[in-house]
């Protein structure tokens, strides 16, 4: 087996996630940065730094920017990430081991392994088996306090769904998905027209480096301000309705191979590389009516306390408790709980994966054991299925989310911009 079929996708996965390497005591660890009550450690930045180069020469890559400007935007990536975890912190934000469990699966059955047989390819190419899950576990809590912060921020009308189903892009049954990797040349908040022309020209500058043959992801880890920026830009498949409307207009008649003309947004200027098209019509989506009961371990009730509770809730339905009646009066969706648990008629992509994997193993009418997802404690039960031709009530769905992951894709980079302007961090190197 090649290292780099190995490496990929565990790499992708982990990149944003700093090793928890054992501190070695005859060696005295140097703090590279504080950041509010949290410090980044020199060993840290210099064993995030190695990730990167591998990660950058399983992908083919040979030329690097230099060396203090890959060093600065990696411990740019390490504070920010440090101001992240606090915040998991602070608001009781934990990853299990059951979702750990799961995604270490996900990333086994795309090396076509199962788990056993990828720790033990991992053990035997020389990596950490431990460090690895500690990373993992890292990189999914980051991705679950980001959700956590960013999408109580957003919400979407029905207005809004209208307005979209009566747009263009939205009378379109199919839509397009274009495989991105971007470069964001980032402006603060209040810029000036200078700072604005000069930036402008920054990108103007690095696309005439991309079309002299400059490699995208050379650039991107050089000089992007984007998250994305350590993953040589990359941005994986995305439909146009999925991004801000001034990216969607610049790559609409892009070629797979093209790049877009600098593209200026409340953020910054972007410039876009297609790297890939494609298109294809849905026929039929097999969907589910679906209700639940949701219980979440607080401040007054333990993780514990929490399971054994859901345990009751079970044992009372399976003796004949109605479910719509438990759902109001115990679930903490109040969302659903007040429709007596009801998450109406739902599809592949719209719930966690742990909840649609009990979904889709339930039989009609049948109420499923308590099982647990970064939420919390649910029990669930399907009560019809159909297989439905796309029509409105799917566009409507497809609408709803489209909106919502754009304003996620937005919101995201506000967000993360706010909590650096507001942490206390202080550089040492």
């Amino acid at each position: 087996m090649a290292l780099s079929k190995l490496r990929q996708p565990l790499l992708a996965l982990i990149l944003l996630t700093a090793p928890m390497a054992p501190a070695q005591a005859e060696v005295l660890d140097r703090i590279a940065a504080v950041v509010n009550e949290g410090i980044v450690l020199e060993s840290e930045l210099d064993q995030r730094l190695e990730l990167i180069r591998e990660q950058i020469a399983a992908r083919g890559e040979t030329r690097l920017p230099p060396e203090d400007v890959l060093r600065q935007q990696v411990l740019d990536r390490l504070i920010l990430e440090s101001i992240q975890f606090q915040i998991a912190e602070r608001q009781g934000i934990r990853v299990s081991d059951r979702q750990l469990n799961e995604a270490l699966g996900r990333i086994a059955q795309q090396n076509n392994m199962t788990l056993e047989q990828f720790r033990d390819a991992l053990i035997a190419e020389g990596q950490d088996y431990a460090q690895a899950r500690e990373q993992i576990r890292r990189e999914i809590l980051l991705t679950q306090v980001q959700q956590s912060s960013v999408n109580r921020r957003i919400s979407v009308s029905e207005q809004e769904v209208q307005n979209f189903l009566d747009s263009e892009l939205g009378q379109q049954q199919v839509e397009g998905e274009f495989q991105l990797r971007n470069i964001l040349l980032a402006l603060p908040e209040g810029a000036t027209p200078e700072m604005i022309r000069k930036t402008e020209a920054k990108a103007l500058d690095v696309r005439r480096q991309l079309e002299q043959g400059t490699p995208f992801a050379e650039l991107a880890i050089a000089v992007s301000n984007a998250p994305n920026a350590l993953q040589g830009g990359e941005l994986g498949w995305r439909r146009e309705s999925e991004l801000p409307e001034p990216l969607a207009n610049a790559i609409r008649r892009l070629s797979p191979g093209e790049i877009s003309q600098p593209v200026r947004t409340p953020g910054g200027f972007h410039l876009l590389l297609v790297e890939d098209k494609r298109g294809g019509k849905v026929q039929l989506v097999n969907q589910s009516l679906v209700r639940h009961i949701l219980l979440t371990p607080n401040e007054i009730r333990s993780p514990e306390q929490t399971k054994r509770q859901i345990n009751d809730l079970y044992q009372r339905l399976r003796e004949g408790q109605p479910f719509d009646e438990l759902a109001r009066r115990y679930s903490d969706d109040s969302a659903s709980g007040s429709q007596g648990g009801s998450l109406g008629w739902t599809q592949d992509g719209q719930m966690v994966p742990e909840f649609e994997q009990v979904m889709n193993n339930t039989t009609k009418g049948e109420i499923s054991e308590p099982f647990e997802s970064r939420f919390g404690w649910h029990i669930l039960q399907v009560q019809d299925y159909r297989t439905q031709d796309l029509g409105d009530e799917m566009l409507s769905s497809r609408a709803r989310s489209s909106i919502r992951q754009r304003k996620f894709t937005e919101e995201l980079s506000n967000w993360l911009r706010e909590i650096r302007s507001q942490a206390y961090i202080e550089r040492k190197i």
